[in-house]
């Protein structure tokens, strides 16, 4: 292979991968009791109560590890290297049949400021889908080196310590053309978190034959990673409203909606035009879109199907509502799926909103759940737990006691069920009531 050959392929990687990942959740920023999803100053939904006390499922900070906090050192971000004997963290794999496939594109909003540090508002996605022969195609990582780094420096932690894991996303791996066209369902994620920290989730509905986008939301993500090695961070402004956090959000899922149909109609919509997996262009399904979030990224899916008509069902992971969304009504499918300890009883944005929902819609709760449960830090924080000094009591309180494994085989199945009936009619009894083979999950009356 020539130089200029060798240097492409690199590049076409590089753009590939750095999609792949910058999702992680940040330490280290503080976060109001009221605000299970909220920013550094929120302004609740209309109707929810802003006074209660620090409830189980609204932790003073959504995101954080209770271990030590370190400042970031420009040295720990230069030193990509991993030791030999650092922790590998292993996350689970999928539980569908298909193999996964994954490519990352870097999208330019010229028709928008943006709203955190002026200039065009640019934004990655990562693109998740059934794959056919993946050989050749080696697995992503969970995030790339320069935002792992940061991400891992953010708890205190560093590649020396830590090696964050690879995914079972294939880059540029083939897609499986002989599904057809595929289900779209759309991924935001928690406050100062990234696209990454869904993983769990979003590689196992591409396992079922979704095709997922996990997007990153720039300036409000901790880290994300562009190409040529550009690392962009939080720069949300101190005392942002939720309300107006959401809109943000929103805006970003519609632009990337756009940019899907871009895409399902031959269209290239990376701004480097980097290439794209075989088959893409034609397995795009635009009349069968849903949405999930955790976190504010849950509250985001309400706020993003009344901008969007686009967007035919969504799933909000124990994520508390902000702003006026929820108090006008919505006539398309709606999952609420909260932890153990958080449901529409002590949620007034909750209740707020089923009031208003008008077509089909559905509210469980996940037994020993907690609020970070429905985040990849279910997995990693216990196999991180000794490094970052927490005991098994530190780690119940923000994770709860269900065992995570558990957790999160239980919240894949009843996500696929919810969306496998919403955008393929294929009904569950599961959503029906009660099942003994997952007693964890209630259903609130």
């Amino acid at each position: 292979m020539n130089h200029r050959r060798l240097r492409h392929r690199r590049r076409m990687i590089a753009v590939a991968v750095g999609s792949a990942g910058a999702l992680a959740v940040a330490l280290g920023v503080g976060l109001t009791s009221a605000m299970a999803t909220g920013t550094s100053s929120a302004t609740p939904a209309p109707t929810a109560s802003s006074s209660a006390p620090s409830t189980p499922w609204a932790p003073e900070n959504d995101e954080a590890p209770l271990g030590r906090h370190k400042a970031l050192q420009p040295k720990t971000l230069a030193a990509g290297r991993t030791a030999s004997n650092a922790l590998q963290l292993k996350m689970p794999a999928p539980s569908g049949k298909y193999s996964v496939g994954m490519v990352g594109l870097h999208l330019v909003d010229t028709s928008r400021t943006d709203p955190y540090v002026g200039g065009t508002r640019e934004l990655m996605v990562s693109l998740w889908y059934p794959a056919t022969s993946t050989s050749g195609h080696y697995q992503a990582p969970w995030m790339p080196s320069i935002s792992g780094a940061h991400f891992l420096a953010t708890r205190g932690l560093s590649p020396q310590q830590v090696t964050l894991p690879t995914t079972a996303g294939h880059v540029l791996a083939p897609v499986n053309t002989t599904l057809g066209k595929l289900p779209v369902l759309l991924y935001s994620t928690g406050l100062h978190s990234d696209r990454a920290m869904g993983t769990a989730l979003v590689q196992d509905l591409a396992s079922r034959g979704y095709l997922v986008v996990t997007v990153d939301h720039t300036h409000d993500a901790n880290e994300v990673q562009f190409p040529k090695s550009r690392l962009e961070v939080n720069k949300m402004p101190a005392g942002a409203h939720s309300s107006d956090t959401l809109k943000v959000r929103a805006a970003d899922i519609k632009f990337v909606i756009n940019k899907l149909n871009t895409l399902s109609t031959g269209g290239n919509p990376d701004a480097g035009k980097a290439t794209l997996p075989s088959g893409l262009t034609k397995s795009v399904d635009m009349s069968r879109i849903g949405m999930f979030g955790w976190s504010l990224g849950g509250a985001a899916v309400d706020t993003a199907m009344q901008l969007d008509s686009r967007i035919d069902a969504g799933a909000n992971l124990d994520g508390q509502f902000f702003g006026t969304a929820p108090s006008k009504d919505l006539k398309r499918p709606f999952m609420l799926f909260s932890s153990g300890s958080h449901n529409r009883n002590n949620d007034s944005s909750w209740r707020t909103l089923w009031s208003h929902l008008k077509g089909y819609k559905v509210d469980i709760k996940l037994k020993g759940a907690a609020h970070l449960s429905f985040s990849d830090n279910e997995w990693m924080i216990p196999q991180e737990a000794r490094l970052l000094g927490l005991s098994q009591a530190q780690i119940q309180q923000q994770y709860g006691t269900i065992d995570p494994n558990r957790a999160i085989a239980v919240q894949r199945v009843y996500l696929a069920a919810f969306f496998d009936q919403e955008l393929r009619k294929q009904h569950s009894t599961l959503l029906d009531g009660s099942s003994s083979k997952y007693p964890e999950i209630s259903f609130v009356p």
